[in-house]
């Protein structure tokens, strides 16, 4: 096999999507959604892996920014649309792809690279670590109640089309950007990707409805839901199926999900990616029977140990040194001593004796505070060398709240 790694032309973007489609079972997606990662499709970062005239491998990055502990919003580049073809496995097309993007991510400097992984194994050996999981649930409205807090009442609730609420949505969830880590901030086009809802997708669900929370004359939250109607001889059973909600404030939280608690001819919610620590898990009267399953979401890997250290807060003083073994992006390897707090950080190479050795893939885990440094000691990820620097860096880098990636790329 001769493989050539090429930048992709914007010519022959269609097979080179093709070859995608193919490898992830060659079912054809609804004309508007390719249509729409056409346009999200950054050609200049994204590269096809050449056998001859076919292309065998396809790799791209979009350029995100990505909010970490303390708020900041740091470059990421969203590595996606990785796909190595049946016929040409095993062949190393993956590795030289990961090479050439890291490189890319580098030369541009990005400090950080993420991605969601449509199987969990296939990263971890190029140094990405998973840094925060989703919820998935399956509410039994029919015996589950809530609780809702005060001032839940005093919320109004408007249904209105979702492509006219885009605007008012979008300023809610850029609101809400700098408050957990983990979300993306929204690059022009991308608020078009939660709207899709090809009727061939919908599964015997409505077209998708949209909700808006108003609280003190503003818009303070929404819900993006379906509702797929279903009966047997005991009445109805209808599955309200939840996309997105987001909300300012408890209140406008709680009316949101009571709203959809209440939906006529339904008796279960079944929602899409939420945080761990979403706040109706203690709204509910019955946890147990609300089918909370994990799932892994944001897998991140720092391409630049140094910078992204230092470009997150960290919920205690820390001053430790990290020995870091990274033989994929060997510039990272050595020992750094990262020293910061609440307000800041600095990481800066050193020749003082390490406190902590781990790998880079472990860095990433624990970057955006929902991983802990102690339990990858635990699972003997982590080798404490000076005493105490353990419990000094772990308590450091954990975040208030759980790291959530709301949307897929």
């Amino acid at each position: 096999m001769t493989l050539e790694l090429r930048v992709l032309d914007p010519t022959v973007w269609d097979d080179w999507y093709g070859k995608l489609q193919l490898a992830f079972g060659g079912v054809p997606e609804a004309p508007e959604e390719t249509a729409l990662w056409r346009e999200l499709t950054e050609c200049e970062r994204s590269i096809g892996a050449w056998d001859g005239e076919d292309i065998v491998g396809t790799a791209s990055l979009n350029s995100f920014r990505l909010s970490v502990p303390g708020g900041a919003l740091v470059p990421a580049a969203g590595l996606t649309m990785v796909s190595v073809q049946a016929t040409h496995r095993r062949r190393g097309v993956l590795r030289a792809m990961m090479r050439h993007q890291l490189d890319d991510i580098r030369a541009t400097g990005e400090p950080l690279a993420i991605l969601t992984a449509s199987e969990p194994d296939i990263y971890g050996r190029f140094g990405y670590g998973v840094a925060a999981q989703s919820a998935y649930a399956e509410i039994d409205t029919a015996r589950v109640r809530l609780a809702v807090p005060e001032g839940t009442d005093g919320v109004r609730l408007r249904a209105v089309p979702p492509d006219t609420a885009v605007e008012a949505c979008e300023a809610v969830y850029a609101r809400l950007l700098a408050t957990r880590p983990g979300r993306l901030e929204r690059r022009p086009g991308w608020e078009r990707l939660p709207l899709l809802d090809p009727p061939g997708d919908r599964e015997g669900a409505s077209p998708l409805r949209c909700v808006l929370a108003e609280s003190g004359g503003e818009v303070s939250g929404y819900a993006r839901f379906a509702v797929k109607p279903d009966w047997d001889l005991a009445g109805p059973k209808g599955v309200v199926v939840l996309r997105d909600l987001e909300a300012l404030d408890p209140a406008s939280g709680a009316a949101l999900w009571r709203f959809l608690f209440d939906l006529d001819l339904t008796s279960v919610i079944r929602t899409g990616t939420r945080p761990v620590d979403d706040p109706w898990t203690q709204l509910v009267s019955d946890i147990r029977r609300c089918g909370v399953r994990l799932r892994d979401a944001l897998h991140l890997r720092p391409v630049d140990v140094g910078a992204a250290l230092a470009a997150r807060a960290y919920a205690t003083p820390v001053d430790v040194v990290f020995e870091v073994a990274d033989p994929f992006c060997p510039w990272n390897e050595g020992r750094w001593r990262l020293s910061g707090d609440t307000k800041g950080a600095s990481c800066e190479r050193t020749a003082d004796p390490a406190d902590l050795r781990l790998g880079v893939r472990e860095l990433g885990a624990a970057y955006l505070g929902g991983v802990s440094l102690s339990a990858l000691a635990g699972a003997g990820r982590v080798q404490e060398v000076r005493q105490g620097a353990l419990a000094e860096a772990a308590t450091a880098f954990l975040s208030p709240v759980a790291p959530w990636l709301p949307l897929h790329f």
